[in-house]
């Protein structure tokens, strides 16, 4: 019986003591320099443009992000940056835009802070007004000029920061977009 009472005494030290730790999967990762990533990184659900065809003028390419309820940090900016395609895309910063779920299913509109391109390193950087949080889908919609005159793939990296002063990029994966050449001729 001293054996089972002192056995029960330990379950119960050792339970307190583990549910006043914090909830690891619900927390951001603190780095050793101090920066903050995410538990779990959002994930690039879909990359997709209504227009396919090559030179068709003012076209919206459509990322979607889903920041998982696990993710320990709300989604603070994301990058996009042009990795192949035979062109550079031309993308209008200043008709960047955002909203709470997909191309299909669109839902509340996100005011943005800030839409910063470099045109040289062929990126794209947008920053939400409010950071968006974990359980959350986002589409960001990138606004060109239009799209390229050759057609093929053209690939683009999408990297997600969370919410913070010192924060790290984690890479989200690549969104594929492809133009056909019209093949619609006159008679």
């Amino acid at each position: 019986m001293k054996y089972i009472s002192g056995l029960l005494s330990t379950v119960i030290v050792v339970s307190a003591g583990m549910s006043s730790l914090p909830e690891l999967g619900a927390n951001a990762v603190t780095l050793g320099n101090g920066a903050i990533a995410f538990a779990q990184p959002p994930r690039l659900v879909s990359a997709s443009t209504p227009y396919t065809d090559t030179s068709v003028s003012d076209t919206t390419y459509y990322f979607t992000l889903e920041v998982p309820a696990t993710a320990g940090e709300p989604l603070q900016q994301v990058t996009f940056n042009q990795i192949q395609g035979t062109e550079d895309i031309d993308l209008n910063q200043n008709n960047t835009f955002a909203f709470e779920g997909t191309r299909d299913r669109q839902g509340t509109k996100l005011a943005l802070k800030a839409v910063k391109s470099n045109d040289k390193q062929q990126t794209l950087v947008v920053n939400f007004d409010s950071p968006i949080p974990p359980g959350k889908t986002v589409t960001i919609g990138l606004r060109s000029y239009r799209n390229p005159f050759a057609d093929g793939v053209y690939l683009i990296g999408v990297t997600a920061f969370p919410y913070g002063r010192q924060t790290v990029g984690q890479f989200l994966g690549i969104g594929r977009l492809q133009f056909y050449k019209d093949t619609y001729t006159e008679s």
